[in-house]
């Protein structure tokens, strides 16, 4: 088959105006737990856009951790090339698809660090492996595999069961200022909405497909 004669239907569920909440958090948070209750593939996992000073976009996956008045919660080295690119532009999209349940969100808005308190406290709360393997990446550097393994090695030996958190690592916040929803729906007329902050609450509108 050629790839342009791909084809898949979409017509599983939709989005009828009286679904719609007042404030997309609550929405959101039903998406959420309806992708995990019905078991999405990697139901936290989403889209993080950036862009570098120069003007050019990158993309990589990153897994939600929260969602609340702060904003959309993710951790990540702030050395990496993501952590660079905010620094220079905190601005960013998150982009979730669940494919299984013909459902897309899009979040932009204004990006920044958690305190470092909550950084430490999450860090803490992860298996030893994964505090030791965060110590060791020097995320976006190159790196052969064998020193990946001796720097975790060594870290492991040196810090034993209780590695601190590194102050280059650490959480996000993004605090969404458009929220879009998108519901596939039979012959391509989709359910789109766009949530727009404003100075008092959310405004709601209904976008072409």
């Amino acid at each position: 088959m050629s790839l342009a004669d791909f084809r898949n239907e979409y017509d599983k569920f939709d989005l009828p105006e009286h679904q719609l909440t007042a404030h997309p958090r609550d929405l959101f948070q039903r998406w959420v737990d309806e992708a995990i209750r019905l078991q999405a593939p990697e139901p936290t996992a989403m889209s993080l856009s950036t862009v570098s000073s120069d003007g050019m976009p990158s993309s990589r996956i990153v897994l939600l951790k929260g969602f609340d008045e702060h904003g959309v919660q993710f951790y990540t080295n702030y050395e990496s090339r993501k952590g660079q690119d905010l620094k220079q532009n905190p601005k960013a999209c998150l982009l979730f698809f669940w494919p299984t349940l013909q459902r897309q969100i899009r979040l932009e808005g204004q990006v920044q660090k958690m305190p470092a308190a909550l950084s430490a406290a999450y860090f803490n709360s992860r298996p030893l492996p994964s505090r030791i393997s965060a110590m060791a990446s020097p995320q976006s550097q190159p790196i052969t595999r064998a020193e990946l393994e001796q720097r975790s090695d060594a870290l492991s030996k040196q810090y034993g069961d209780n590695p601190p958190c590194p102050e280059f690592w650490g959480g996000y916040y993004l605090q969404p200022e458009r929220i879009e929803f998108w519901q596939g729906r039979t012959c391509r007329l989709h359910d789109r909405y766009l949530y727009q902050k404003q100075e008092q609450g959310w405004s709601i509108q209904r976008l072409a497909p």
